[in-house]
């Protein structure tokens, strides 16, 4: 418990940090953040409440964020907390607004792709999750190959499927929910098919 309370109070020290920097605008000493710095520092403290949990209040920091310089993460971001909110229409339209601002982005495309699954919508998800594939600007394209198998697998799609996962252990050998839908296909009898 003790160690609890203290990783707790380094993250809330740095949210403190990163609040501070991002939503007070210091005016002594002339010092003054340029609205990408103010925009860029209310993004920061929007993920890390996300992180903490604080979905409430991760969403009026990526407003709070928009609000200074709308962005594709931004929108991207406020998405994702709102939909841990269930508000999945709203986190959906964020993510379009988020592709308009910039085509390239993936995180968007296969955000979009979950929240369909979880709206059971899983049938309209495999494009999405395509586009995410096939975007430019990704840092993680293991996540739309891994949704996509898990998408076909849950169609009875065994072969299309495993490929999927396959292809995400291409972008991380070491990314567990693939490894371990190989596993369950696998110890199914289903890996050979």
């Amino acid at each position: 418990m003790p160690h609890a309370r203290s990783r707790w109070r380094r993250l809330a020290g740095l949210l403190a940090l990163v609040c501070a920097a991002g939503f007070a605008q210091p005016k002594e000493e002339g010092v003054q953040l340029t609205p990408e710095q103010r925009a860029v520092a209310q993004w920061q403290a929007g993920y890390l409440l996300h992180m903490m949990g604080d979905y409430e209040r991760a969403i009026e920091a990526f407003r709070a964020s928009i609000a200074v310089r709308a962005t594709a993460e931004a929108h991207t971001f406020l998405g994702w907390s709102l939909s841990h909110l269930g508000r999945f229409d709203e986190a959906i339209e964020q993510c379009r607004i988020a592709i308009e601002l910039d085509p390239d982005f993936g995180n968007p495309y296969n955000d979009i792709g979950v929240y369909l699954i979880e709206l059971k919508r899983a049938e309209e998800a495999i494009p999405w999750f395509e586009k995410a594939i096939a975007s430019k600007r990704y840092c993680c394209y293991q996540f739309p190959h891994t949704n996509k198998g898990r998408v076909l697998l849950g169609q009875g799609q065994i072969d299309e499927a495993k490929r999927s996962f396959e292809r995400a252990l291409e972008h991380d050998p070491a990314y567990l929910p693939a490894l371990m839908a190989l596993e369950y296909l696998k110890q199914r009898g289903l890996q050979g098919l």
